[in-house]
């Protein structure tokens, strides 16, 4: 089994649904949080509670599946950012589970 974790700007969540259902990933839970991006370079010690300056809606899509699901959806993804260049990536990483309590 594998956790399939995607994340991404709210804008995508329907792209991120339809790489699940094209990957065969029909059970997936999706929570809104917001990401940060400062692309300024500076020394964090110097100013301890800074945040990013450019605030984004973005959605973090997870699901557990199988691992042959989990691989076709991070090809997609994969390809998906190959042809879309938006600035703003779907990121996803795929995580071994090594126990749960079912099985």
């Amino acid at each position: 089994m594998k956790l399939l974790l995607v994340t991404c700007l709210k804008e995508y969540q329907k792209t991120v649904a339809e790489i699940f259902n094209k990957s065969g990933i029909a059970v997936f839970s999706v929570t809104k949080t917001i990401g940060f991006k400062d692309q300024r370079q500076h020394n964090l010690l110097d100013d301890w509670f800074t945040s990013g300056t450019d605030q984004f809606d973005s959605v973090f899509a997870f699901s557990f599946t199988e691992e042959e699901k989990s691989e076709h959806a991070l090809a997609l993804v994969k390809e998906y950012n190959s042809k879309h260049d938006t600035g703003f990536p779907i990121r996803a990483f795929v995580i071994p589970v090594d126990k749960s309590s079912y099985s």
